[in-house]
């Protein structure tokens, strides 16, 4: 096989598995702080609470998403730097 390709595959598959094993942390997260919700909002407020965790949880997936965005957007212009002549 191609080394090229090999390595296009191996990065193709670590990004696959990487995505898969998020996925499971954070469907476990989920259920831990939905439990620490009811805990707190209690059984009665369902409604109101699962409106203030999606809330919760949209605010701080893209707080992180966007420190992403921008820590990435650094590095390639580190390597770009580093690029030239």
């Amino acid at each position: 096989m191609d080394n090229k390709l090999h390595k296009k595959i191996t990065q193709q598959i670590e990004t696959l598995l990487t995505g898969a094993l998020s996925l499971v942390a954070a469907l476990a997260w989920n259920e831990a702080v939905k439990a620490l919700f009811e805990k707190i909002f209690g059984q009665a407020s369902g409604l109101i609470a699962k409106f203030l965790y999606a809330i919760i949880v949209t605010v701080v997936v893209v707080w992180v998403v966007t420190r992403l965005s921008k820590l990435s957007a650094q590095v390639e212009s580190d390597q770009n730097q580093e690029r030239k002549p």
